[in-house]
């Protein structure tokens, strides 16, 4: 994969950037964070029209057909500004879970819909009892004539207050297989809480009693839930990946900037050696997140699958470590200001030691890499 940027994806980068500058500012988005749910229906649009939520999305169903070199450009330019929106859990997630596996009449329904912003989808599989695990749900699903029931919930389900579908993971009642079900919100049965969390982001926990839905609403086939659901999550992590190095590179500059003009002893900050050497500390592990974001990228085209766990397992705890490091730096460096309203570095400390815990913590990927080597 060649990671230097082509003339069309750096016209994309500073489009972004644009946008971001213009549309975007730190009173923005607290504002959309606090009393929009973390989604602005305005900015969506406008990522819909610049082609981010259609950018991997096949071009026979409104998309760009791009690949993971461009989203890592659009990935690492929404990071440097902690944009809020869902990108990341329907154009990424779910677009790439229904383009693999979902049937060609779920295609043609969803994924224009997906591409032009005009719905919302997220993935629900997180649940109280099983952590990150992918092969077990307390959830079930039950065969009727007519479809399936489902009953149980589900926890942590990121945008899941703004999202139109939810691909629900559950297990067929009486055995031990995980599928996927595409359910719409607006469902009978389905009682949703939505909270805010620490990062400014949104989240929603989900119950499902006696839900009724079509037998077309099955993804992949029955028992096809685990290989598709790891398929959604790697490209999330992926995604993740570049958007916590652009805000590790953001955030390197905020702090750079005020330590040149944060003044003690009648000069600079910046100008005290030990200094440098911590913000130098902080590149050095900024450009480790960074090249490993563009590992997770290329796992994706990797065929074998345990190479492919292993290097996005890899990328993902290397950025959660980078990221609680330079987001600790940059507090410090702030002094006591750092973790105060009036400055934006405590956003950003929060998103990156936030971004550990999402698609699975460091002692979980961990676990899978070693999983993976030895397999």
């Amino acid at each position: 994969m060649d990671f230097s940027y082509s003339e069309e994806q750096q016209m994309l980068a500073d489009s972004l950037r644009r946008l971001v500058a213009n549309k975007y500012s730190f009173a923005q988005r607290r504002a959309i964070s606090r009393t929009q749910g973390a989604f602005s229906r305005d900015i969506w649009a406008d990522l819909a029209d610049m082609g981010v939520l259609g950018l991997t999305v096949s071009s026979g169903y409104g998309g760009f057909g791009e690949g993971a070199a461009s989203r890592l450009v659009v990935q690492r330019e929404l990071g440097r500004a902690l944009v809020l929106e869902p990108v990341i859990p329907s154009a990424v997630c779910a677009t790439a879970l229904l383009e693999r596996f979902g049937s060609p009449a779920q295609k043609d329904r969803l994924l224009p819909e997906l591409a032009s912003g005009s719905r919302i989808a997220t993935l629900a599989w997180q649940e109280p009892g099983t952590r990150y695990r992918t092969d077990t749900a307390a959830t079930t699903a039950t065969r009727t004539d007519g479809g399936y029931v489902l009953n149980g919930s589900k926890s942590l389900v990121w945008h899941g207050a703004v999202a139109d579908y939810l691909i629900v993971s559950a297990r067929m009642a009486g055995t031990q297989q995980i599928s996927l079900f595409l359910v719409e919100r607006a469902a009978g049965g389905l009682q949703l809480t939505a909270y805010p969390t620490m990062d400014g982001q949104c989240a929603a926990d989900l119950t499902f009693a006696n839900v009724e839905i079509a037998s077309q609403a099955l993804i992949g086939g029955e028992g096809a839930g685990v290989p598709a659901l790891e398929h959604a999550l790697d490209h999330g992590i992926a995604a993740l990946c570049a958007e916590m190095a652009g805000a590790m590179e953001r955030l390197i500059e905020i702090t750079t900037e005020y330590l040149g003009t944060r003044r003690q002893f009648g000069v600079p900050l910046a100008s005290f050696q030990a200094l440098q050497h911590r913000v130098a500390e902080m590149l050095i592990q900024k450009e480790l997140a960074l090249s490993m974001a563009y590992v997770a990228a290329q796992a994706l085209d990797e065929p074998d699958a345990a190479t492919r766990a292993r290097m996005v397992s890899a990328a993902k705890v290397t950025l959660a470590r980078a990221g609680r490091f330079v987001g600790q730096q940059a507090v410090q460096l702030h002094g006591g200001m750092g973790m105060t309203d009036e400055l934006e570095v405590g956003d950003y400390f929060k998103r990156l030691t936030m971004a550990d815990t999402l698609f699975g913590d460091s002692d979980t990927h961990i676990e899978r890499y070693c999983t993976a080597a030895f397999a």
